[in-house]
């Protein structure tokens, strides 16, 4: 395993707070659907939304990630105005409530992404790294808002039937590469990266590739990491997702030693102890 450190000397300017990436952050998942496929993370009522994110912001997360669809592999397509509504009603809930939270909107439809900057979200997570929505670039260019431009193949409908590569980590830096390139050209600055575990990649491939995640750091650009809760931990271990949290917890630890700026996680308190200790690791290496 390489230790690659944490800092790549960045900063994410969201809605004008400024967000230093020289140590780990956490962006907690709330998914305003009734088919995540975990459980934990599903809410449905503001009241929800609101104990969810309060909890959350407590424990120590530096940016709430909110979506209105369903990613998980075979799930059902959601229509744009119904995935407009849910999110909306999350985003105004929380910028009610707890005005100085970093909100990102997880959706891959350009349209969704400016109802929900124009409510309060600063950031956009996107799935399919513009692949879905041919607007998609153009309207992160003129929002002037970071994005978060993730590896995958298809939609999440045929994602799994999409696992074949020649070689799975040059491929994905090349996508990055490509991808980047034609952001920067519309003046895009605020990129960060995901690979995207468990989207149109096997459990093997997903290890691989969180065994080689130092290797995106040549794209110059922050890496977040998706693992919680995924089936490349609860399928491995033979349990359900409800019951993947420790494992979660130690493919956390791989993550930031490979050189993870931000974990994207359903449980943030023990992510905080994770880069906590991991942190302790660097700091005393005797």
């Amino acid at each position: 395993m390489q230790n690659t450190g944490f800092s790549t000397n960045k900063t994410l300017n969201i809605n004008g707070r400024l967000i230093n990436l020289d140590t780990p952050r956490i962006m907690g998942i709330i998914n305003v659907t009734p088919d995540s496929f975990y459980s934990g993370s599903r809410v449905q009522t503001e009241t929800q939304v609101l104990q969810q994110a309060g909890k959350m912001l407590a424990e120590g997360a530096d940016l709430i990630d909110v979506g209105g669809y369903s990613t998980r592999p075979g799930a059902k397509d959601v229509s744009a105005d119904e995935e407009t509504d849910r999110v909306l009603q999350a985003i105004r809930a929380i910028v009610k409530h707890f005005p100085q939270a970093a909100i990102a909107v997880d959706t891959f439809r350009s349209s969704v992404a400016r109802a929900a900057i124009s409510e309060g979200a600063g950031v956009i997570n996107d799935i399919s790294g513009g692949e879905l929505d041919p607007d998609m670039f153009q309207t992160v260019a003129a929002l002037k808002v970071p994005y978060i431009l993730m590896h995958m193949r298809g939609d999440p409908q045929t994602m799994a039937g999409l696992t074949q590569y020649v070689n799975l980590v040059q491929e994905i830096i090349g996508y990055f590469h490509q991808k980047i390139f034609a952001l920067t050209a519309l003046g895009v600055k605020d990129i960060l990266i995901d690979p995207g575990f468990g989207f149109a990649k096997t459990r093997e491939q997903n290890f691989q590739l969180l065994n080689h995640l130092a290797d995106l750091q040549i794209t110059g650009r922050p890496v977040i990491a998706g693992l919680s809760r995924k089936s490349m931990v609860w399928k491995t271990l033979g349990i359900k997702p409800e019951e993947a949290l420790n494992g979660t917890s130690a493919l956390h630890a791989v993550a930031l030693m490979n050189g993870a700026n931000i974990l994207r996680v359903h449980d943030v308190k023990e992510c905080a102890e994770v880069i906590r200790l991991i942190g302790a690791l660097r700091n005393n290496p005797g």
